[in-house]
């Protein structure tokens, strides 16, 4: 197996696309902060002591995608050409799907697991005080479209 990140002497590199012509290409990604009783019932009154939780972590989401390349060193700068971060509050806690586009070299599939972990962590971070055990759990690529590999969705999703 020839692992493309790792050069002939086992040193890291960023893989070069520079050959590769610009698809289409979209990843979906989705994740599941934990919550106690007491932070979904705030966050569904909107009583959370630091503010609108859900827009502080739709915004923390998109803007997370975007810089994806300054946080994974051998991830691709690329064009975020549309990025969506839905937040959607459930009896245990939020769920977080986001969805990123690009017309690109390279897939944005990083770019989706940055938005949906630190949406995660922006509300975490905003209900902290509220439940110390708060934690995300299970974040995952769910589908893929476009590129030499084309579309994929996880079984089961």
């Amino acid at each position: 197996m020839t692992f493309t990140h790792l050069d002939a002497a086992g040193h890291a590199r960023m893989v070069d696309v520079t050959e590769k012509q610009p698809t289409v290409r979209a990843a979906t990604a989705r994740g599941f902060v934990r919550c106690a009783p007491e932070v979904v019932a705030a966050l569904r009154d909107g009583s959370v002591p630091k503010g609108d939780v859900l827009a502080v972590a739709r915004i923390s989401g998109i803007q997370a995608a975007k810089r994806t390349p300054e946080l994974l060193p051998l991830a691709h700068v690329i064009g975020v050409h549309g990025a969506t971060v839905d937040v959607t509050i459930e009896d245990d806690g939020v769920s977080v799907e986001a969805t990123v586009r690009t017309a690109d070299r390279t897939g944005v599939e990083m770019e989706a697991l940055t938005a949906v972990a630190v949406a995660g962590l922006a509300i975490v971070d905003m209900v902290k005080a509220l439940d110390k055990a708060t934690s995300i759990e299970n974040v995952r690529i769910t589908h893929k479209t476009g590129g030499k590999s084309g579309d994929w969705v996880r079984p089961g999703e």
